[in-house]
């Protein structure tokens, strides 16, 4: 399988891009915002929330990091006046983080200042390891200020229980995911067993120390193993909720809704689709995989 998937990746550039676009139409809402607009609302009237993430993170020139510091704020108006139940998600290296840190922070904070205005919450995402510190930094320093902010941990990183241990005292909303970038193995675990387990124990960790998480994963054994957690802790529905992409694993999903949890959704959009498509391909060739097997099965 690992073969076929890096085979599809290689031929991705032969594929006529109509067509790669249809297929990743099922993962991407679209290319503007109505379109984001039209995809969150009807998951909304299937009792699911979304997070917003405008696509672009390749960017090199302070130019391009205003535009998508632009861009953002006018989603964040777009969810106010359309009533949308959505967040907004940022990536730090689409607001200039690779060009200045302080740069960066600042076209966060103006991004901040905006949601705040309309009480929406905003998600740092986390991306490849040679962002990871900086995005905590400037989680950290702004965070203070707008409280209605959350971060993501990626639970392959080896890292990242230092992280959880260091972010609780600051009570933030954390997203755990798996992660999706390549990292060598000196940074992150390799094998899908060591991975679940660091999930499994880092979920833990946070939901003892009674920080909210949303559970980001379309992994049976994580979630599984989340609503033993949620059993046994009897924990409330506000302390947490599942989270998932936009596409995958809908049965998943709608299971998740009928058993009475929140689940949200993070629903990408953007013009720049191909090229973000591309790369997590190339980060993630098992991605590539999911694609390939959407060709014959589309509602698997």
């Amino acid at each position: 399988m690992r073969l076929l998937n890096r085979l599809v990746v290689a031929a991705i550039p032969a594929v006529p891009k109509p067509v790669v676009r249809y297929f990743a139409g099922r993962y991407i809402a679209g290319e503007t915002v109505q379109d984001a607009v039209n995809t969150v609302r009807a998951l909304n009237a299937e009792g699911v929330c979304a997070t917003l993430d405008v696509l672009g993170e390749d960017i090199t020139s302070r130019d391009e990091a205003v535009a998508s510091r632009e861009q953002s704020n006018q989603v964040l108006h777009t969810i106010a006046r359309e009533k949308l139940d959505s967040n907004l998600s940022i990536k730090l290296t689409s607001l200039g983080l690779k060009l200045d840190k302080n740069f960066c922070t600042e076209n966060v904070r103006e991004i901040l200042r905006v949601a705040a205005g309309h009480n929406i919450f905003v998600r740092f995402d986390m991306e490849d390891s040679t962002c990871t510190t900086d995005t905590i930094a400037i989680f950290r320093t702004l965070h203070r200020d707008f409280p209605s902010t959350g971060i993501v941990l990626q639970a392959y990183m080896r890292r990242s229980e230092d992280d959880v241990l260091g972010l609780l005292e600051d009570r933030p909303n954390f997203r755990l995911c798996k992660g999706i970038y390549k990292e060598k193995k000196e940074i992150a675990f390799q094998t899908r067993e060591e991975v679940q387990q660091n999930f499994i124990r880092l979920l833990e960790l946070i939901l003892k120390r009674n920080a909210y998480v949303g559970i980001a994963t379309h992994d049976t054994v994580l979630v599984d193993a989340a609503c033993g957690f949620i059993r046994t802790m009897g924990l409330r529905k506000d302390r947490f909720e599942f989270q998932m992409l936009l596409g995958v694993r809908p049965e998943l999903r709608k299971r998740l809704v009928r058993d009475g949890h929140r689940v949200r959704l993070y629903v990408p959009f953007g013009e720049h689709w191909y090229g973000y498509s591309t790369r997590r391909f190339k980060e993630n060739p098992e991605v590539a995989g999911y694609v390939f097997k959407a060709l014959f099965v589309r509602n698997s």
